[in-house]
């Protein structure tokens, strides 16, 4: 047993709600961060019959990724389909909790659950994830006050690097000037050319706080007019997370690769669908989980053979592969991101043992029921 609150913590470490799009709902929808969590079900969309399996089975808990509620309401009367769904789990005490697009970009994601289901090695993001904006702040300053002035540029919030804090890297060298009229030294005579022992110290620090620390160095520093310099630094592009993926197979056939893609897969009623000579060798895959035709022009930039997404219409689509480029394989978008809860469900279990009793809903709830 485990409380909602532990739950949403590693949920969130996992999956932060801060890398979801701008326009997403993610995060708790529903729930006492106090409340006791002894069972757990996950699932790719919050309809009724699954809040029922919720309700039915037990559940404290269900972990969804597509968002209930995506556009605000101003009430959840059970009249509405959505409304039925949530009186549902509150009346089981069950919580609601969304991983959306912090879920599609994340290590251990959707896309790369995907990846992981259809045997991708080498895996990487198609569209590496930008790392935060940083600068780095070097500043001169006499070694008497160096440690002083490095704990006022780590409170201010410089010195942050990953899971580190208060990091820094001095240098000693020798500081050399002479006061002008006009100045107060701290150290020497107006008119004199001094030198002082002195530390070049360096800082990494977020550029939204870059005015703030600048502020608070020169605050702290025993000079009147100290000598720093403050440089922006590149995104290395390095990220291990991002938008969609792409890896390498065995050498197959376009043919084999798409029975391969089906078998993986859940079965749904529209199966699989291809674009292309199913003798077309192919040894490098693109995919996206979920609606993935917004990447088909970074997909065309790739040595990819072939791309594995959802819903590609009919124009995007055509017009892509009269392009000459990577083959198109077209699956059901529940089916995709299906592949991502058996991944969730593992590092639950790693990470709580046998304390929360967890399962992975196999409610098929692709709305395509039927193909006749």
């Amino acid at each position: 047993m485990a409380q909602l609150s532990d739950l949403v913590s590693l949920l969130h470490g996992w999956y932060p709600p801060e890398t979801a799009d701008s326009w997403d709902a993610v995060g708790l929808v529903h729930g006492d961060p106090d409340q006791s969590v002894r069972k757990v079900l996950l699932a790719v969309d919050p309809t009724l019959e699954v809040a029922q399996e919720a309700a039915a089975w037990g559940a404290d808990l269900l972990v969804v990724h597509h968002p209930l509620f995506l556009k605000p309401v101003h009430g959840f009367a059970a009249t509405t389909p959505k409304g039925r769904t949530l009186a549902t789990l509150v009346g089981a005490g069950c919580a609601l909790l969304t991983a959306h697009t912090n879920a599609d970009q994340a290590l251990g994601g959707v896309s790369e659950a995907m990846a992981t289901a259809l045997g991708l090695t080498d895996v990487a993001p198609l569209v590496p994830a930008t790392g935060p904006e940083l600068d780095k702040l070097v500043v001169l300053v006499p070694v008497a006050q160096a440690g002083e002035l490095r704990a006022v540029l780590a409170e201010a919030g410089a010195g942050r690097i990953g899971d580190y804090d208060t990091a820094s890297f001095s240098t000693p060298g020798t500081g050399r000037f002479r006061p002008l009229d006009g100045a107060s030294p701290t150290i020497g005579d107006v008119g004199r050319l001094e030198e002082v022992a002195e530390e070049s110290v360096a800082v990494v620090l977020p550029r939204h706080l870059r005015s703030a620390v600048v502020a608070a160095m020169l605050a702290a520093h025993p000079y009147e007019t100290p000598a720093y310099d403050v440089v922006e630094l590149a995104d290395p592009g390095l990220s291990r997370t991002g938008t969609g993926r792409i890896g390498s197979i065995s050498p197959t056939t376009l043919g084999e690769f798409a029975a391969t893609v089906a078998a993986a897969l859940p079965a749904t009623a529209g199966g699989v669908r291809v674009g292309g000579d199913l003798e077309r060798p192919v040894r490098r895959v693109a995919l996206c989980g979920g609606a993935g035709d917004f990447l088909l022009d970074t997909v065309s930039r790739t040595d990819a053979d072939v791309y594995v997404t959802s819903d590609l219409r009919h124009h995007p689509a055509g017009e892509f592969l009269e392009k000459g480029g990577p083959a198109l394989v077209d699956v059901a978008h529940w089916a995709a991101e299906w592949t991502w809860l058996p991944v969730v469900e593992r590092r639950l279990r790693g990470a709580l043992g046998d304390t929360v009793e967890s399962r992975v809903s196999t409610i098929r709830t692709d709305p395509w029921q039927h193909r006749i």
